[in-house]
Formats: structure tokens, sequence, C-alpha cells
């Protein structure tokens, strides 16, 4: 709705324009006589800033000069002549608007009329500002005039609905903010400040820039806007603004008029130390790189469009003077202000330095002036690439070329009747190649490829200003390829040598991750140590990384490393320890042993049945050394085996004490009068000793088929460390193993219970109840401990419950004989023995 309303108000402005209604010129102003004008077969309109100096009369210079060049060319548009009429927009909008009317219907101020004529141009090159330019554009492009931009950059012109006929040369801000963004963040700049011009330009730019600073994990401390007319104090507030901020590197997305104003009061208020980083509108602007603005910005980085050479240029240029056209006053104020001269004589009453009488003779290349240097062109390379796109299209139309877009249509039209629809429709597909060797086209939305140089300020050996290349951004590369260095050394702000720092919060170092600070920006964060487990292996990192099962975090967490692996091994002093005590139980067994061997027709020995004595002793010496199979790294065979043996082991001590204790109640069943000993006793306890432990070995069989014990890798239980064990494989099998030595057990000391009243000088069965209770209470207490018992201590606990029920078995059951055997031989005898048995049966 709004593209329509302002078209309707276009063609109205253009009816009364053409009219002459006086109203109107009250309005928007007459139209000025064109600064500089030349008649053609067609025509190109100009519309730089030249009331701004030098650098756009040099602009407005150069585009004559390429019309000149075209005009003068054999290959293109050869017996075309191109005119041109350039007016001057002064860098308003409103000046625009007069400009372009002007422009679009080849209004002059004459005497005694205005507002007449309609003769129109065929394309325009200009503004040198985006807000005009933006006025510019809306305005032509109801009428399809194109209109190529050589220094507009706001991103808002690449909308093609809004503005169907706009173009050109320099690339759009909608690339240069995210280079800046990609620069700030290159340097590890991620606290910086932002100030703009309150207009298209500014405005657009640093939202641009601001969406892509965020992208890349860049803050903002604050966005100011200013504008070049803003009151002194409201400049000043801004500048303070900056001084009182705590971040080191300022963004100026500013035009040259903003940036001389703020330059001004950062000078006042002798703001120094910080790093600036320019767009392109002032990066390269000389008047702004004095040595009185070095303490200000030295060392400033910015981006601005790459620097070319126009051959011919220079010479042309010092051609210009007030003989070409002597009634020109563009050309006579040019002149007297680059020699310091007056062509009319200076009056008395007029103040100032006295001057002297220009002759229009001067010459140029006796001056170092800003006007004739071509060393480095950027912006007039713009306005040249622009001419010529014009002429290329318009070549291209006469002589019936049509591109891709255009599909197989021809389009051609007569020198006398081109109008401005057709160049604009033969500028979209226009694809051609400089004399310098650079491809000039237009996207979809009218804009170059972007290309920029960075440039640094530097100083050189006469502590002049400087502009040095130090690096270029590339847009139609990867992204990651887009920005890169050339290698030379850059001159920072403050300290030349010492890239300055700007940083809400210091980096996290490794082993710490970033933590938000409420209410600030996430740029603003605090460092919390990695949680125990976890690791960052970077700078600034945003979270912690959790180490997989079998690994931790060092000292530092800035890396996982193994687990500490956890076994009972016999390298540790608990495994030594144990060891040492299971090799003492066996060697103790052993020696046991031997005495009883040595001792064999005693009576005590014989009383004690020495082949369940011998059998239950040699049972006891393989309980003592099964518990070395917990010791040391769990392997398949050692789990398989330890349980196994344990059991089986245990299983043939146990019958063997249940043997024992039977035989010793049936012994003293014997000694009662009229009792004598059953002649099968024998067999029947090696019977009972075989199927009792055969059952045991049933069971273990069944398991080590079923769910065998195999090492695993306990992560669960302490997160610090990996804890090697034998995993049971099935539970049923290992408490049934253990269950059945319990009833082993259990029945041994009922058993030898019943029996407790045997004859005091045979305690045989008494021996037998006192070691089962220790046997079943070491056992009992087990339980609990071997289940609530950590990592290799489990294991230690069922050490301990083997060697303690061992040590009883055999301290209780073989140490009083032994001790008569060895320290009291006159009681080992047949009478002493069946002494007060024969009292108490008579």
């Amino acid at each position: 709705m709004m593209q329509l309303l302002w078209v309707v108000v276009m063609w109205v402005l253009r009816a009364f324009w053409a009219e002459g209604e006086e109203s109107l010129c009250r309005i928007l102003g007459r139209p000025e006589f064109p600064m500089l004008s030349k008649e053609g077969d067609v025509t190109i309109g100009g519309s730089p800033s030249l009331c701004d100096g030098f650098l756009y009369f040099h602009l407005a210079q150069t585009m004559i000069f390429a019309i000149e060049e075209i005009n003068n060319s054999s290959s293109l548009l050869p017996n075309i002549s191109i005119g041109y009429r350039i007016y001057d927009s002064c860098g308003s909008t409103l000046s625009s608007m007069r400009a372009v009317m002007a422009l679009m219907n080849g209004q002059e101020r004459t005497v005694g009329k205005t507002c007449s004529g309609q003769s129109a141009v065929h394309a325009i090159i200009g503004a040198s500002d985006s807000s005009s330019t933006i006025v510019m554009s809306r305005s032509t492009g109801a009428f399809q005039i194109p209109v190529i931009s050589h220094f507009a950059t706001c991103a808002c012109l690449s909308n093609r609905k809004e503005f169907p006929s706009f173009f050109r040369t320099i690339p759009s801000d909608f690339y240069q903010s995210r280079a800046l963004a990609q620069l700030v963040k290159y340097f590890g700049w991620t606290w910086v400040g932002a100030v703009r011009s309150d207009n298209a330009y500014g405005n657009n730019g640093m939202a641009t820039f601001m969406e892509a600073a965020g992208l890349e994990g860049v803050c903002i401390e604050y966005s100011e806007a200013i504008l070049w007319n803003n009151p002194r104090e409201q400049i000043a507030r801004v500048v303070e603004v900056i001084s009182r901020a705590s971040s080191k590197v300022v963004v100026a997305f500013l035009s040259q008029w903003e940036m001389d104003v703020l330059l001004e009061e950062a000078l006042a208020q002798n703001l120094t130390g910080l790093q600036w980083v320019g767009s392109e509108s002032w990066i390269t602007i000389d008047r702004l790189a004095t040595r009185r603005s070095s303490a200000v910005l030295s060392g400033t980085l910015g981006f601005t469009i790459s620097k070319s050479k126009i051959p011919g240029l220079r010479e042309f240029l010092l051609r210009v003077g007030p003989a070409q056209d002597p009634n020109n006053t563009l050309l006579r104020e040019f002149w007297e202000i680059t020699f310091s001269c007056r062509f009319s004589p200076q009056q008395e009453k007029e103040s100032g330095p006295r001057q002297s009488q220009c002759s229009g003779s001067e010459r140029l290349e006796e001056i170092i002036n800003p006007f004739t240097d071509t060393s480095a062109l950027r912006f007039s390379n713009n306005v040249y690439k622009a001419v010529y796109a014009v002429a290329h299209s318009i070549h291209d139309l006469l002589t019936c070329r049509y591109g891709e877009g255009q599909g197989g249509n021809r389009n051609c039209a007569h020198r006398d009747s081109i109008e401005p629809g057709q160049v604009l429709r033969y500028l979209r597909d226009l694809n051609f190649t400089m004399k310098s060797g650079e491809r000039v086209y237009f996207d979809e939305n009218g804009d170059p490829t972007a290309i920029y140089e960075l440039v640094n300020w530097q100083r050189d050996q006469a502590g002049e200003t400087v502009f040095v290349t130090v690096g270029n951004y590339n847009a139609s590369l990867p992204k990651g390829d887009q920005f890169a260095m050339n290698g030379i050394q850059i001159a920072w702000a403050d300290n030349p040598l010492k890239r300055p720092r700007s940083v809400c919060s210091d980096s996290c170092l490794p082993g710490y991750r970033q933590a938000e600070i409420k209410g600030m920006p996430v740029c603003c964060f605090s460092c919390i140590p990695c949680a125990a487990g976890e690791i960052s292996n970077l700078t600034d990192s945003a979270k912690c990384t959790q180490c997989s099962l079998e690994y931790w975090s060092n000292g530092d967490k800035s890396r996982c490393v193994p687990k500490v692996v956890e076994f009972l091994s016999f390298d540790e002093t608990m495994g030594i320890l144990l060891a040492a005590i299971s090799l003492v139980g066996a060697c103790l067994t052993i020696v046991v042993s031997l005495v009883f061997f040595s001792f064999r027709e005693t009576p005590i020995v014989k009383a004690s049945n020495s082949e369940l004595s011998f059998l239950l002793l040699f049972s006891l010496t393989l309980c003592f050394l099964c518990s070395l199979t917990f010791i040391g790294r769990p392997s398949e065979w050692s789990c398989m085996l330890r349980h196994t043996a344990f059991g089986i082991t245990f299983a043939l001590c146990m019958s063997c004490v249940l043997a024992k204790t039977i035989a010793v109640v049936i012994a003293f069943q014997a000694t009662m009068p009229g009792n004598t000993v059953p002649q099968c006793s024998i067999p029947l306890q090696r019977i009972s000793v075989f199927s009792c432990t055969l059952l045991q070995v049933v069971i273990c069989v069944l398991w080590l088929a079923l769910a065998p014990s195999v090492p695993v890798k306990n992560t669960a239980h302490a997160t610090e460390k990996v804890i090697l064990e034998c995993d049971v494989g099935s539970a049923i099998g290992f408490w049934a193993v253990l269950g059945y030595i319990g009833f082993l057990a259990l029945l041994c000391f009922v058993l030898a219970f019943l029996a407790r009243k045997l004859p005091d000088n045979f305690s045989e069965a008494k021996f037998i109840t006192f070691s089962m209770l220790i046997f079943c209470a070491v056992w009992i207490t087990f339980i609990p401990a071997y289940v609530s018992s950590p990592g290799k201590f489990t294991v230690a606990v069922e050490i301990f419950a083997i060697l303690a029920s061992s040590f009883g078995l055999l301290f209780c059951i073989f140490g009083p004989k032994c001790y008569i055997i060895l320290l009291k031989p006159e009681k080992n005898t047949k009478k002493h023995i069946m002494g007060k048995s024969n009292e108490k049966s008579q």
C-alpha cells in the first residue's frame, strides 16, 4: 500500500513539475543549474554531494572522465555520445529530492522561466549517502529510471520490492556488518561499545552488526546514536558514555560527518586509550587521519573497499580549471580554495587575511592536493565502474545483446528512442570485465560481490598517519575462509605492539565452565570449577563434559584419565598380610599333620580316628590355600576357581568334621556296658564324607555350567575408580554353596552338642562343638559384612572368614591333642584316656 501511495505521489509531483506549478517549486525549492553538464545522445545524471569538499568534486570529475573516455572509444558505444547532468545533493534529503526531480525532467533555471523542459536522463549515478539515495531511489523506481550508487551501503536498499531500479558498485552493509563482527571476534574482543549515525546508514548497519555479533558471541555494552547537527551537549554525553564504559573497543558505524563532530569532542575530553573499529564511510578519509587526531584514533582498524588505479585519470584532473568554463561557479570556487586566491578583488570590509588575485593559469601539478591524488582510488573507482555499467547496458541494448535473464526475446532500441526502463532491464543481466581485469555484475538485489580490505592506521617515519592493508574479506568464499590476515604487523591503540583486551569477564581456564550472571549479557560470566568426573579442555568452555565410565577427571579437571583400577593384589599391605596368614595356616596345618603322623601309634591319635584326622587336616590345608585364589587381578579362571575351590574344600572339611562327630558318638556308645562298635562304621564314615562332598561338587558343576563367575568392572559403586571384581554369575549358585556348607556346619554343631557329656578325658565332642560355634559365628557375621563392604574389602572379608573359620577348626580340634602329644606325653596313654570312662561306666 505504501509503495502504491508513493508511486501516485511521484506521478503527481512530476506532472505538477512539468506543468510549471509555482506552488510545487515553493515546496521543494527551485532546481539549481546543473553544476556540470554536457549534451549527448544519451544522458547520465549525477548527484554527488559537491558541497563537501575536494573528495566529491573529485568524484564528479571522475564521472566526467569515464564519460569522455567512453565517448572516445571505438568499441564501446561507437558513434554514440554520452552527455551528463550533475546536480549537487549536498548530503540533504530535500536537496536530493530537488536534484532527482530536475534529473528526471531535465529542468534548469533560466531567465523568465522555471520548471519547464521535457528532457530526461537515462540513468543516475549517486547519491553520496544512504539517506539521500533512499529518497532518490523511491522517486525514480516508479518511472524505471536506474540509480547506481557508488557510496550508499545501507542494506535496506537491497529490497527489490521497495527499490526495484537501484544498483550499486559498493558492497552492502549486510556484508560489512558481518565482517566487522567477525573482526572483533577474531581478535577476542567480546565486550565492545557501539556508536552509529542516527540515519538509515548507521541504524541499519548497526542493527545488522549487533545481530551478527550476537551470533559470534560478542556483546554490546552500549549503543549510542548521533547526527552531525546534534547539539554539542548530546555529543558530549555520548563521549562521556564511551569514557565511563569498561569496554576498550569502540565500533563506530558512522558517516564521516558524524565522525568529525565525535572526534572533536573526544579530543576536547581527552578520550584516549581506546581501540576504534570503523566503517568504510570514514576509515580512509584523509582529513580525519591527522597528527592531532592520532591521540584518539591511533591504531584504528576498519574495512574499506579495495583500492585500484585508473589510467589517465590524474592527467585528466590536472587539466581541470576555470579555463574549461569561465562562467562555471563551481570551477571558480574550486580554484580559489585550492590556490587561496580570489578572482574578484577582495573588498575592504571583508574580514580575514588578504588573498592574492587568481590568474587562472596556476598549475595543479605544482601543489600537493587530495583532488589530484590517484594513488589509492576507492570510491572514485566505484563511480568509474558505475558509468561503464550504464554504457555497457546501453551498448547491449543498441546491439541487441541479451543475457540469460531476458530469455530469447530481443529487446533492441534505436539511439533516438532509448528509454530508462530498457537500460534498467539490461543492467539486471549485466556482466562485463573492466580494462583492469575486474569483473562487474550485479546479483538479484542489485549488489556487487562484497570484497573489502582491512586497513590499519599506522604512523610512517615522518609521523604521518597512513592506511596500511593488513587483511581482507571476501563474502563469496565459505564462512571460515572469508576473513584472512596478510601477515603485516598491526599497530594497536595505546600500545602499538600489544593487542588490547576488551572482555566483560576474564576467560575461564580449562577445568572451569562459564556460569551466567543474572541480569548481565552472556559475555559477563563467572567461572565455576567442573564437578568431579567432568572436564573442560578449552578456554571459556560453556559447559563441562562428563568423562566416560572408565575415565575420571585429573587434578585440574582439564582432561579425562583412566580411573584407578582397584582389586586386592599381592603388592599391597592387606594382600601381603592375608597371603602370609594363609600360608602360615597351611604350614601350621602341615606341621600338625607331621606331628600326628609321627605319633600315629599313640593312643590319642588312634582314639581321634587317624584316617578322618588326616583327611580333615588335608582339607584344612586346602582351605587355607584356597584363600590365595581370592588375591590378585581377577580373571576368568581365577573367578571360577576361587568360589568352587572354596565351596568344595569347605564341604570336604565339614564332611570330615561331621563324620568325626558321628564317630565320637559311636565310639562313646561302644564304651557303655553291653555295647560293641559296629564293624561297618569305618566304611560308613568314608561313604558319608564322599557323599557330602560329592553333593557340593555337583552344585559347583551346575553353577559353572549355567552361570559361572566372571570378572567385571564395577563403576557404579565408586565414581572415581573402577573396582575389578568377580561377579558371582548366579546368586542362587553362590548362596547354595554357602548354604550347603552352613547346613553341614549346623548339623555338626547339633550332633556335637548332643554328645557334650562324654567323659572329661575324652573331650572330642566339646572341642568340635566349640569349633562349630566359632565357625557359625564367623560365617553369620560374614553375610552382612560381605554385603556392605566396598570394593576390595569385600574380598578381604571373604578371605578373613575363610581363615578365621579354618584356624578355629584347626586350633579347637587339634590344638588340645597336640598339647598332650608334645607337652603332656604322660597323659598320652590308653589308661588315662579310658580311665574316667571306665569309672563312670562302672
